[in-house]
């Protein structure tokens, strides 16, 4: 079985396609075969935007993914852009499809990135979240949160939830150009709270290695 690892974000539009991507390259440099799975995206209107773009990325460095379709990727598409029990009209969905579909994947990689909807509390049904996607699939997780003012309370918030779950994960900032103020208002705080952080951009194959002891 491939090392599966599960990104999620602290909201939508933080950057997980992008980071997931850089993810792509970083364990592609490490010699990996690396796959991708994303198991809903909604607001799909012609195709699943991030998905294809997972695909392309992926497919370029392991080229076995290419006997695969984009709708191997993305198993569940919704035109709707909202939480998948909105977008799916409130339907029972059954988390065994997604293993399934990830299986497929799977055995053509060493590691399968997989990237959630959403938050980890977007609701996948009437019972089950985001949340509950990296036990079921046995995943490390990596959480992606912003630099934003109020990303102080949005980031402890996510590390709250996944400590409660008792979820193995490594977490780290997805800075922007127009986060100026992050350096004064909100890293003094987490200097002085985390012995170390993690920047999506600067240290990605740091991130990359940590996730993959966190697996073993």
């Amino acid at each position: 079985m491939a090392k599966r690892i599960f990104v999620t974000a602290t909201n939508t539009d933080i950057g997980k396609t992008y980071t997931t991507k850089l993810l792509i390259e970083a364990y592609s440099r490490m010699g990996f075969r690396v796959g991708v799975y994303k198991p809903i995206e909604t607001g799909v209107i012609d195709f699943p935007v991030d998905g294809k773009s997972l695909f392309e990325t992926a497919s370029y460095f392991n080229p076995a993914l290419h006997e695969l379709t984009l709708n191997d990727i993305v198993t569940l598409q919704f035109p709707l852009p909202a939480a998948p029990y909105v977008a799916s009209g409130r339907v029972s969905i059954d988390l065994a499809l997604f293993e399934r579909g990830l299986e497929k994947i799977e055995s053509l990689c060493d590691v399968v990135l997989i990237e959630g909807a959403g938050g980890l509390l977007v609701p996948i049904d009437e019972t089950s979240m985001m949340i509950d996607l990296p036990r079921y699939f046995n995943a490390a997780t990596l959480l992606v949160t912003h630099c934003r003012l109020g990303c102080i309370n949005d980031t402890l918030l996510n590390l709250k939830a996944l400590d409660d779950a008792k979820l193995s994960y490594v977490w780290g900032f997805n800075c922007r150009e127009g986060d100026l103020s992050f350096e004064q208002t909100s890293l003094p705080y987490f200097t002085h709270r985390f012995e170390t952080l993690y920047f999506i951009r600067d240290d990605i194959d740091a991130i990359a290695r940590s996730l993959l002891d966190t697996i073993a």
